[in-house]
């Protein structure tokens, strides 16, 4: 059975203070290892590394190193700043003395985790897997109007992600971490929303959406067609229900591992 160790608390960026967490079964270190960087969620004003010992532990398990970061939160810092951060432990992670094959790194993450994954694919052209990950960001403020931006509905810090199960009429808790990623500005949030910036050197791309969760499934459907329209190859997964990220996880981890087996075969 893999005995799975946890490195804590390694520093990635000293200027701004940011560590990571690395899973990994020792016993399987090789130039060979294929090498996952696990981004929390948490509409990028809450959450922290230390959520993610359940997704990063299966990942080690099936062999892979696992480096899940924490990174910098609105409103202290605004977009772009969490996918500088992303991109920042993509070039770490390839410049470390850890042992992985560099061209096979992919990326997961739920929530704003998965926004950031995505973003990580279109800059990098890597394989990644986004869970409940938040898209629709300028469009879907401009189809709402009236919908009142409110946090009273948010999470309780440190509730368990496999606790969150929103329903999609959550709108003003959406609108409120969404306006809150660019401080209101609706400018950087047109510039924000990875939907306008999809291109051919993007990744391939996992997406799973439960049908009637707080994340609207317009933006999953939307990023779909931009991807597809770029020839770049999609899977989507939905799953009934209102459960969020993690709380899928029993529907969705065995389709996922298999979609990173199947890039990540030689």
């Amino acid at each position: 059975m893999a005995e799975i160790k946890v490195e804590k608390d390694v520093e990635y960026d000293a200027k701004n203070g940011l560590q990571l967490d690395v899973y990994q079964d020792a016993s399987q270190a090789s130039d060979q290892r294929r090498a996952i960087i696990d981004i929390h969620g948490g509409g990028w004003w809450l959450g922290y590394k230390e959520e993610e010992t359940d997704w990063a532990t299966d990942f080690a398990k099936h062999g892979y190193i696992v480096f899940v970061p924490n990174y910098r939160l609105a409103p202290k810092v605004l977009y772009p700043a969490p996918v500088e951060d992303i991109l920042n432990v993509f070039n770490w992670i390839k410049q470390s003395d850890y042992q992985f094959d560099r061209s096979k790194i992919g990326a997961v993450g739920m929530s704003a985790g998965g926004n950031l994954a995505i973003e990580l694919s279109l800059q990098t052209g890597i394989p990644i897997a986004s869970w409940s990950g938040i898209i629709d960001l300028d469009t879907w403020v401009e189809k709402h109007p009236d919908v009142v931006a409110s946090n009273k509905n948010a999470p309780v810090p440190g509730t368990p992600v496999g606790d969150i199960n929103q329903d999609g009429s959550n709108d003003p808790y959406y609108k409120w971490f969404v306006l809150n990623y660019v401080n209101g500005d609706l400018d950087l949030l047109k510039k924000a929303s990875l939907l306008n910036r999809i291109t051919k050197t993007a990744g391939p791309m996992f997406i799973a959406n439960s049908l009637d969760e707080i994340v609207p499934t317009d933006g999953i459907l939307r990023l779909q067609q931009e991807l597809t329209d770029q020839q770049i190859e999609t899977t989507v997964q939905f799953v009934t229900g209102n459960r969020h990220g993690e709380a899928f996880m029993s529907h969705t981890q065995a389709a996922t591992l298999a979609f990173f087996d199947d890039h990540f075969t030689e």
